[in-house]
């Protein structure tokens, strides 16, 4: 297992991320997982086993029980706090208040605190702020992050599925004011979906920001059990739940590139995916998910392949991004060197 910095903090991270989506599964989020109090300690113990020292949760996920079932395991194993980097989130809706949902001041202190309840914890090391809200302004949105840093709560903040413009504006705000800004970025990426790659992974270089993708198998897609001919795969949540949107024409061509690759290797083709994605630029912690001990080791193995350089210039071939405006015109214009 390797380890990154995020951003410019000299934080180190370890290049996987375990995912807590699949603890709980209550309400909607039966559809991604539903793993009991004694299936996720056995999978936090087999991460930190294997050198993951960063674990991603919401207080959205499971309706806050995937907190609360973290909150545990990490008390069970008797883990030392200084040696575990924990993020959560915060604005998605929490209860059927007004008030019970957003990045307004007053919803961040609420979820904070909550958080920190259902987790057992005294401070969260990391604090996403998890979508765009369309009626609180950013001012009041950072003036809110701020307060909990400062109260010793949070100790550094990121942003997740924002387009790469607000991202830039809310850490000129915070950049202004003196207050802290946003280190790490968590957003969709994966080699079916590359979308990140126009604006926010330039802007991520240009601003000193880590990225956290999110769904690297874009929902299972890219596990191995999908092809043209298999198109459901009888277990996986993609067969209930099939999201996040994918080009699946698209989709199959890349997979059958990794398929090959992945026959060479003598591994899964989940396991060339991800590989791919540890080898892309900006890219600082990949968030994995799994609901058995299987698939988690299966995806960790992912850190011991070494796709060579032809293998890399064929996934990135077959899964290149057509080119949009305003890319064209500017690589248009920068050809003669300027």
């Amino acid at each position: 297992m390797r380890y990154n910095t995020l951003a410019n903090t000299g934080v180190l991270v370890s290049e996987l991320c375990l995912g807590a989506m699949t603890f709980g599964g209550k309400g909607f989020w039966t559809n991604i997982g539903k793993l009991p109090q004694e299936e996720v300690t056995n999978l936090v113990k087999i991460a930190i086993e294997n050198g993951i020292n960063f674990i991603d949760t919401a207080n959205v996920y499971s309706e806050g029980l995937s907190e609360i079932l973290l909150g545990k395991a990490l008390k069970d194993l008797g883990l030392q706090r200084q040696d575990i980097f924990i993020a959560t989130k915060v604005r998605g809706r929490m209860g059927e208040g007004v008030n019970q949902v957003g990045l307004s001041r007053l919803h961040i202190q609420y979820s904070v605190n909550e958080s920190l309840q259902r987790l057992g914890l005294d401070h969260i090391d990391l604090l996403y702020i998890h979508g765009v809200d369309p009626i609180t302004s950013l001012e009041e949105t950072m003036r809110g992050l701020e307060e909990v840093v400062q109260s010793g709560k949070v100790r550094y903040l990121g942003i997740s599925n924002h387009p790469a413009w607000m991202v830039v504006k809310a850490n000129s705000i915070a950049g202004q004011m003196g207050w802290n800004k946003f280190v790490a970025l968590q957003n969709y990426y994966s080699i079916a979906g590359r979308d990140i790659e126009r604006e926010i992974v330039p802007m991520a270089a240009a601003e000193n920001l880590s990225i956290m993708p999110w769904s690297p198998l874009a929902g299972g897609f890219l596990s191995g059990k999908f092809s043209r001919q298999t198109q459901k795969a009888g277990d996986s949540r993609r067969d209930a739940f099939d999201f996040p949107p994918v080009n699946k024409e698209k989709a199959y061509d890349i997979i059958d590139v990794m398929q090959d690759i992945a026959s060479a290797h003598n591994v899964k083709a989940a396991r060339v995916a991800l590989a791919w994605m540890l080898r892309k630029k900006g890219v600082t912690s990949i968030i994995i998910g799994a609901k058995k001990e299987e698939q988690l080791r299966e995806n960790i193995a992912s850190t011991t392949l070494l796709l060579t350089a032809d293998e890399m210039s064929r996934l990135d071939a077959i899964s290149e991004l057509s080119k949009e405006y305003p890319g064209w015109m500017v690589e248009r214009q920068i050809a003669d060197g300027r």
